[in-house]
């Protein structure tokens, strides 16, 4: 097994023990992350959201599989199950999660899933309706920005 593959297998166990500063560690200073919500995070912004999106669910289960990497690049599949926002929505998100690796870090992470699956779940009748809306899209990506950037100045005070 390439040593790259044990990482992300150690990093999909440690996002199930709600360890955000583990998984943090595997991340290059330089790294970038996306996903249909999160857009364009770098560098501690990364941690910083995985450490907000563990502290804020107390029902997160992590489920990950099929890991291939080589020195490269890799990709898991993975399933986030959860309790969203105020109405405790249950979600059960799968995404497909593809790495760029440099220097035995993660360079960049790119999750995939689909939006309006997702929006359906978390926000029940109005992302049935709107969820495939750009609009919609646009304004949960937005409102993850300003709760992260929230999140991040708030965590610098304490």
């Amino acid at each position: 097994m390439h040593p790259n593959q044990e990482k992300l297998k150690q990093f999909y166990s440690a996002f199930n023990e709600k360890h955000a500063e583990a998984m943090a560690g595997f991340y290059h200073p330089d790294a970038v992350f996306n996903d249909p919500v999160f857009q364009n995070l770098k560098g501690v912004e990364i941690g910083m959201m995985w450490k907000m999106l563990c502290l804020q669910s107390t029902s997160l289960e992590i489920r990950a599989e099929n890991f291939q990497a080589d020195e490269e690049s890799g990709q898991a599949d993975w399933t986030a199950s959860y309790a969203f926002g105020k109405s405790h929505r249950k979600v059960h998100n799968r995404i497909h999660a593809e790495f760029k690796f440099k220097n035995g870090q993660i360079i960049q992470h790119i999750d995939h899933f689909d939006f309006w699956k997702w929006s359906r779940m978390a926000l029940g009748p109005l992302g049935f309706l709107m969820g495939w809306n750009s609009v919609v899209k646009v304004n949960i990506q937005k409102q993850a920005r300003v709760n992260l950037t929230k999140f991040i100045t708030n965590t610098k005070k304490t």
